[in-house]
């Protein structure tokens, strides 16, 4: 078999035009389309789409409609998100140990946010379909030897072999299973009480009892517990609203066929929706407004987010906003500045200001990860906590200053022991990246670092709004 792209000349894709101006799920393929790896056997990949459009979806049109809702609370100020994850989800680390330790690091953080900004919080996680991630480089060379690059498990694997790193479309399968057992098992934890805010105390990691923020975080967790009991002794019953909360989630929405795939009409509901996500976004690198990526996006009926990074000008942004929301739907676009502690001052009240101007209704996010990457002397890459700090504390003042709202944050973090990124209130320095360092991408935050930042987060907006 020839080589082939992942834009194949040939869509199975019921070709219906919707009411986007001739969007079709398949109408991407006539655009430029970045960031895709390219399949070997187009027969095999036309098989793989086939097989996932017979497969159940991950989520509902309906869950997906009440995210919209929540998100269009958000832009008014009415709530806070919290976007955060792993960098990429790997394979091997679907196993419920895994799974439960990222839902308890986002229901801890979650806490801290709604017991300081006094705030509901929409629980967004990048997981239950984060396995493909974008490259700088199509290729990678170690010696004399030159192999694909690793684009996530949904595309190839990070071993340095021939066989490894040639993509195999059957992948995306086996990630749409492993997306099913994430979300199946995260809702049996929410709806088996183990969000119940009578038992916050539940939620903890064993292995930051020593952390410096533990004695506070619990001084906060037995406030709720009392504050809940004394709240049911007055209304003379047990608020059972208060033994679940809300879970949804997102992924950067990279593999255009595994999203087209998965995009379907459903009965009762008008246009077409993303079932493999709540809340897909476009990334910085495929962000062209002549793109297949915006192309894709421009159509579905999701709530959606694109990637905001420092080279961005404001008329660039001004005519993404107007491709991807010209009706001003509410709830329907975040812009998550990606811009680097060092950038952020310079870059971003000029993009603040130009959506201001033209009245338009975003959603501002501040991810404060993405623009703070570096390289350390001993060869790993790694992320200054200092710097993510500051990125978050100069967003919240240039919102501030521009008369805007931030509204959330979106954080690459995990509930595992790693030693990733350094500084926080363990100091972790480059010796310390060795001895637990397992991103097989970017690194995260741990829990200890991801709890400094909650806590953060309530002290800034506590000054802001005073």
């Amino acid at each position: 078999m020839s080589a082939v792209s992942a834009v194949p000349a040939v869509s199975t894709t019921i070709d219906t035009t919707s009411a986007t101006g001739g969007w079709t799920p398949s109408s991407w393929r006539s655009k430029p389309a970045l960031q895709l790896p390219t399949y070997p056997d187009a027969e095999a990949l036309a098989a793989a789409q086939d097989e996932l459009r017979a497969l159940p979806p991950l989520v509902t049109s309906r869950e997906i409609l009440s995210l919209k809702e929540q998100l269009a609370e958000a832009q008014e100020g009415k709530r806070f998100l919290l976007q955060g994850g792993d960098c990429a989800e790997t394979f091997a680390e679907c196993n419920s140990e895994t799974i439960t330790n990222r839902l308890k690091v986002l229901l801890q953080m979650s806490l801290v946010l709604v017991h300081g900004l006094k705030l509901p919080v929409v629980r967004v996680g990048r997981f239950a379909g984060q396995y493909a991630k974008p490259r700088s480089a199509d290729t990678e060379t170690k010696g004399d030897v030159t192999l694909p690059s690793y684009r996530g498990d949904i595309v190839n694997s990070p071993e340095f072999t021939a066989q490894a790193r040639t993509p195999d479309p059957r992948r995306m399968i086996k990630a749409h299973a492993r997306s099913a057992m994430t979300m199946n098992f995260v809702r049996s934890l929410v709806d088996g009480g183990f969000a119940d805010l009578h038992h916050p105390e539940f939620w903890g990691l064993g292995w930051v009892d020593q952390s410096p923020d533990a004695a506070e975080y619990q001084k906060m967790v037995s406030g709720i517990g009392d504050a809940v009991r004394f709240t049911e002794i007055l209304v003379g019953r047990k608020m059972q609203s208060l033994s679940r909360v809300s879970f949804y989630t997102s992924h950067e929405a990279l593999l255009l066929p595994y999203e087209e795939a998965q995009t379907r009409q459903v009965p009762r509901a008008d246009g077409w929706f993303n079932l493999s996500t709540h809340f897909p976004w476009i990334g910085m690198r495929t962000a062209d407004l002549n793109g297949a990526h915006l192309e894709y996006f421009r159509g579905i009926n999701n709530p959606i987010a694109v990637k905001v990074g420092p080279s961005v000008t404001p008329d660039q942004l001004l005519r993404v906003i107007d491709a991807l929301n010209p009706n001003d739907e509410p709830g329907r676009l975040g812009l998550i500045h990606r811009m680097g502690a060092d950038q952020i001052a310079a870059k971003l009240p000029a993009l603040l200001e130009a959506v201001k101007r033209e009245g338009r209704r975003v959603l501002w996010i501040c991810d404060a990860m993405h623009g703070n990457t570096e390289s350390t002397s001993n060869g790993y890459k790694t992320r200054r906590f200092a710097n993510i700090r500051s990125e978050i504390e100069q967003a919240f003042d240039i919102h501030q200053v521009a008369g805007t709202r931030l509204g959330g944050v979106h954080l690459e973090m995990t509930g595992e022991n790693v030693t990733e990124c350094l500084g926080g209130a363990r100091a972790l320095t480059e010796l310390d990246l060795q001895r637990a360092y397992r991103t097989t991408v970017d690194p995260r935050l741990n829990y200890e670092q991801s709890l400094e930042i909650a806590m953060l987060i309530v002290k800034k907006r506590g000054v802001i709004d005073a």
